[in-house]
């Protein structure tokens, strides 16, 4: 069974989560965020493609409703014990299925808690499991009631993620290496992900993000992969995965020789993390972090260039991304910085009036005293 934590850090799971039940008044909790499952359970699984739920009930019991392909995964991956499958059929209806499984439990008349807002839940999935529980319960929407509770990384968890750093770090060497005029941008990400294979790492929750020319600009990936020009600029952004953990970086790289206008990009970019870091410490709220990146930005005069967010937590996903939000790293955002959080600070510029790109993103570890960045790499402009 490959579980990746021990049955006590299990089990301190199971209790925080049924004691913040007992605080919102809740007597069972149907899961569909597939990263619920996973710090609970240990289940690995996409099957959440598919409709599947993880039912915890207030006295601590665990049942799985998944189809036929997951019903070994679960049992290889996960110590769920209790696994019931919904037959593909034509017609067949999981969530009555689930609501079986519900009045075996006795819950008639209770408080269900459901992870809404949810990839593992689609919008035609919610209206039928909403008919199938009408008149039998009272519903509540509890999609961030363990999200909060994983916001806090315990001691192994950041190990993994300090494994995933590493293998960023490893990435970006490689990415170094193989960027030169001539390149491309395919041999660039088999690189960059061969390494982080090679040294144990997992598939990211989201493509890397890569992309040259007018596609520097672009903040996501999309699949045209052009070869580098002499004179260009590359835009990636990737995440080192080990045991779906994650730790991100984000670079710009000038090609040949940079614009005159990269190189005051670039500085206010190192300008605004710098300040960011100052920021991102225990006690204050994450939305000063954001203030602190919008302040630098727009006293270099690049508000039109910047973005609306600077960054998000990072933790243990699954497709179809890396970010493990809530938090988000915005303005106005009063949630209180504490030791044990992780976050990725991005400080993005897209000039679209003269087609220039300038990035410069790190993850962090907020310590008791303050932070740590988890990557190792120099922040300096590197030109290729």
């Amino acid at each position: 069974m490959a579980l990746h934590f021990t049955e006590q850090e299990f089990l301190s799971r199971k209790r925080k989560v049924i004691n913040s039940m007992k605080e919102q008044n809740i007597n069972a909790l149907l899961m569909f965020k597939q990263e619920s499952m996973y710090w609970l359970t240990g289940y690995d699984s996409f099957g959440f493609v598919f409709f599947q739920s993880l039912i915890l009930n207030e006295d601590g019991e665990i049942i799985l409703l998944t189809r036929a392909p997951d019903l070994r995964q679960a049992q290889n991956t996960s110590n769920i014990k209790n696994i019931i499958i919904w037959e593909d059929k034509e017609n067949s209806s999981p969530s009555e299925s689930l609501k079986n499984i519900l009045v075996d439990l006795k819950l008639k008349g209770k408080n269900i808690g459901i992870e809404y807002d949810s990839y593992g839940l689609t919008g035609r999935n919610t209206i039928k499991l909403n008919e199938s529980l009408k008149d039998f319960a009272n519903l509540k929407d509890e999609s961030e009631l363990i999200s909060h509770l994983r916001v806090i990384k315990s001691d192994q968890e950041i190990l993994y993620i300090k494994k995933a750093a590493k293998l960023a770090d490893d990435a970006l060497e490689s990415a170094w290496k193989t960027v030169k005029a001539g390149a491309y941008e395919g041999k660039i990400l088999a690189e960059m992900q061969r390494v982080i294979f090679a040294g144990g790492g997992d598939y990211p929750g989201n493509e890397f993000v890569i992309g040259s020319g007018h596609n520097a600009l672009l903040c996501r990936y999309q699949s045209e992969k052009r070869i580098l020009s002499d004179v260009d600029q590359l835009t990636i952004e990737w995440a080192g995965t080990y045991r779906h953990y994650h730790s991100a970086l984000m670079r710009t790289i000038p090609i040949g020789k940079a614009d005159q206008k990269h190189y005051k990009m670039h500085d206010a970019c190192f300008d605004a993390l710098s300040n960011c870091e100052k920021k991102l410490i225990p006690g204050n709220k994450v939305g000063e972090v954001f203030d602190a990146h919008a302040k630098i930005f727009d006293s270099h005069g690049y508000k039109k260039a910047r973005m609306n967010a600077c960054g998000y937590s990072l933790g243990a996903t699954f497709a179809p991304t890396w970010m493990d939000v809530p938090p988000m790293i915005f303005t106005g955002n009063p949630l209180i910085i504490r030791p044990g959080m992780i976050f990725f600070m991005h400080m993005i510029l897209m000039d679209s009036e003269n087609q220039l790109a300038m990035n410069l993103g790190e993850t962090y570890l907020v310590t008791e005293k303050g932070n740590e960045r988890l990557g190792k790499q120099k922040l300096d402009l590197t030109i290729l």
